[in-house]
């Protein structure tokens, strides 16, 4: 089994190798950010990818939906600092096929990653049982409401980027960015800062 890591803390990818170093037959590749995870998807082919919510460059959702776009049978592992239902629930709804918090017993991470290998779904149980109770949350929350391209854009936004410069970033046209920003119907530049910081992606 190939076990690609898209992570930008060493911390966790040590942690991962750990989880399977009397495993011969687990082999781990790594990437600190979303754009060389990307490359080292389509290079390796691994068996499941476990993407950090949170990367330097983009969001693990946004990864996602690029690794989809070249694969749609793919296997991934999310991997996420926030226990928000949200995120699981957005999680869901793209297909990802496993989901963990890394509060988690590192046990739960090995364990998801061999569940999906294996072609099924994991979701940490604690994770699952608060997403079954938070329906209204959920759907209040912007992250549900909004594709991963959407959250992308929000997010570059929401740290200062022009919107010339997240058109260059994620190469769409200018007009896609600015119609994707009147959607969101904001007032102000400090409205997508808000927005941003409630999603907190970054």
């Amino acid at each position: 089994m190939r076990v690609l890591i898209v992570d930008d803390h060493p911390v966790v990818v040590s942690g991962c190798r750990a989880l399977f170093a009397s495993d011969p037959s687990v082999e781990i590749d790594e990437a600190s950010d979303a754009k060389a995870g990307h490359r080292a998807y389509l290079h390796k082919h691994p068996d499941v990818t476990v993407v950090d919510v949170r990367l330097p460059d983009l969001t693990g959702f946004e990864l996602t939906r690029r690794i989809r776009k070249d694969d749609p049978a793919a296997r991934i592992v999310m991997l996420s600092v926030s226990d928000d239902p949200a995120f699981v629930a957005r999680a869901v709804e793209m297909g990802i096929q496993g989901y963990v918090s890394k509060s988690d017993d590192p046990r739960i991470l090995a364990k998801a990653i061999r569940k999906v290998a294996a072609g099924e779904r994991f979701v940490s149980p604690r994770l699952a049982e608060a997403t079954t109770f938070a329906g209204a949350a959920i759907k209040a929350s912007p992250l549900t409401q909004m594709s991963a391209r959407e959250l992308e854009i929000l997010r570059l936004l929401g740290r200062g980027d022009r919107i010339s410069e997240v058109a260059a970033e994620l190469g769409i046209s200018y007009k896609t960015v600015a119609n994707i920003t009147s959607a969101l119907k904001t007032k102000s530049h400090s409205d997508l800062v808000r927005i941003a910081v409630e999603i907190d992606l970054s």
